[in-house]
């Protein structure tokens, strides 16, 4: 070991590397690399199908596509990877053999578990003032209630603390927060209020008068208002201004719900059909009969892709969105009066003073026996899962509940979009980046991912019109001009044998086309011919051969 010390410190001196000293050989890793990633695990982060680089595409633009896959690919990797460090997991309600999970009580829950989770379910007995309407705000630790006689109230439910309480000495419609905790709307019986965290009004906006349900859409900063007077109107909270005013033609709405997905608002009526709506149009996008009766509630999922409503005939029904059709219904003896999804999927109906929380309702299999129930004292009036949380607010006759459902909020959340624990600093900076990143109410439309399309007519017409303008065309080829070259191989009849060579190659495309199609309407007109000659061979009694 001296020797080998020696030679060491003499190398480091005469400055050499030190890899000519030979050292026993160390064990080979058993596993060498990245760990391999579940097949499943890249299936959920997955982002489309890849992009198939064109036949006859430029140099260029296959190393820009070559290129984005790779990072789209190395995204979904990492997102895979990190996936699997996730602290938290989401669990569900589990019963004993031949056990029921809609017949145990939220106070053996709560005496099951542990405090803080216990401290969830809790009453508010608020019987003077009510029914209640409530909403959760976006990060889930602040909830704001308003009762039908006036009575407004907006509470740190986690820490029980009393932010501001008031009487607004008149009717309320519906309460809503907004962007931040610090500002929340008020649908009063004439006219639409806003006020701060403090209870403080702000703005009094005569504008929207006789408001009965109300939507925010957190992306676009807008207000989506419906009237009893039919009217949808739109208002930008950043500017304060209108944006639109859309007269609907179709009585009173008081259902209302939004597409999480694509900001799209859903509409129901008493004829029993439900409309999409968007602030671009003075039409719905889409109009659909759901309902024999008046529709008396809806609601949509996260993702945009699953609708559940219910009507005056007593029937929950899914839909499909993306295809606008129904997947399943079920009949329920006293109708249900108001939905509402969670983050996990979970479907809470009430009927009358019950709530039922039904489990696997989004998908092909029809709707089973309820995975929760619990019976209030008033009739319910509103209900409002909080996010990222186990817990639904059930608003009624005679107060507030909060019932404890497991499984129903997702389990972590991104930071940098609604983070529970965040300061006042943090939420200055959140808000300043919102604002600036604030989408346009012009790209609010049923397919979100049409803006990285390519609106082919509209290019084509102006390319027209600036062809008309300009006397030529600027994006088509410039002729061939052979290059000057030395030794006499630039001599006329050189150049004219150069010229000859590519006088052709613009119309290869034209004619390799026009083949395609040609051999396309030639199979077409096969297939259409043997079907004839089958059909004009058999006979009717065809059918009574063995």
């Amino acid at each position: 070991f001296r020797k080998m010390e020696q030679e060491m410190l003499k190398c480091l001196f005469l400055g050499f590397g030190l890899q000519k000293i030979r050292y026993p050989c160390s064990k080979k890793d058993p596993f060498p690399g990245e760990a391999p990633i579940p097949h499943k695990q890249l299936q959920k982060f997955q982002r489309g199908e890849k992009y198939k680089v064109p036949a006859g595409a430029r140099r260029r633009l296959k190393e820009a596509i070559i290129s984005s896959e790779a990072m789209s690919e190395l995204a979904q990797k990492q997102a895979a990877r990190y996936d699997l460090l996730l602290p938290e997991d989401a669990g569900f309600l589990e019963g004993d053999e031949d056990e029921d999970t809609n017949t145990i009580s939220q106070d053996d829950i709560a005496d099951a578990v542990d405090i803080t989770s216990g401290s969830k379910y809790f009453n508010l007995h608020l019987s003077q003032f009510g029914p209640y309407r409530l909403d959760y705000g976006r990060t889930g630790r602040h909830l704001l209630v308003g009762g039908k006689k006036g009575h407004v109230a907006c509470i740190d439910w986690q820490s029980k603390d009393l932010m501001c309480e008031m009487n607004v000495m008149e009717t309320v419609n519906d309460v809503k927060w907004l962007h931040t905790e610090a500002m929340f709307a008020v649908a009063q019986k004439r006219w639409l209020y806003i006020y701060d965290s403090k209870g403080l009004e702000l703005h009094c906006v005569k504008k929207f008068n006789d408001v009965l349900r109300m939507q925010f859409l957190p992306y676009h900063f807008l207000l989506a208002t419906a009237s009893a007077t039919g009217f949808l109107q739109y208002l930008d909270v950043s500017v304060g201004k209108e944006i639109a005013a859309v007269c609907t033609k179709m009585g009173r709405l008081d259902v209302m719900s939004q597409n999480p997905h694509n900001a799209v608002i859903h509409l129901g009526h008493p004829n029993g059909t439900v409309s999409l709506w968007s602030p671009n149009q003075k039409e719905p996008l889409v109009k659909m009969l759901c309902h024999r009766g008046a529709v008396r509630s809806l609601t949509v999922d996260k993702t945009g892709t699953y609708m559940v409503t219910s009507g005056l005939d007593r029937k929950l029904k899914v839909y499909d969105i993306r295809a606008f059709k129904p997947l399943h219904s079920c009949f329920l003896p006293a109708g249900a009066s108001c939905l509402s999804l969670s983050q996990g999927g979970l479907l809470s109906a009430a009927t009358g003073d019950i709530v039922q929380v039904y489990q696997n309702v989004l998908g092909s299999s029809p709707v089973s026996k309820p995975y929760m129930a619990h019976r209030l004292r008033g009739q319910i009036w509103g209900l409002a899962y909080c996010p990222f949380e186990d817990v639904l607010g059930i608003g009624h006759g005679e107060g507030f509940t909060s019932m404890i459902v497991p499984g129903a909020g997702e389990p972590n959340f991104d930071a940098l979009d609604t983070n529970p624990f965040r300061s006042s600093k943090q939420r200055q900076e959140w808000e300043v980046k919102a604002l600036l990143e604030k989408v346009q109410p012009e790209l609010i439309g049923l397919d979100p991912g049409q803006l990285s399309k390519v609106d082919q007519a509209s290019f084509e017409q102006r390319h027209k019109e600036q062809v008309e303008a300009l006397g030529f065309d600027p994006l088509a080829k410039d002729k061939f001009k052979p290059k000057t070259k030395k030794k006499g191989r630039s001599s006329a009849g050189a150049i004219e044998k150069r010229k000859r060579k590519v006088a052709h190659e613009d119309q290869r495309d034209e004619i390799r086309q026009t083949v395609q199609e040609r051999t396309e309407r030639d199979k077409e007109q096969k297939e259409k011919s043997n079907e004839k000659k089958k059909l004009g061979n058999k006979s009717t009694l065809d059918r009574f051969r063995k």
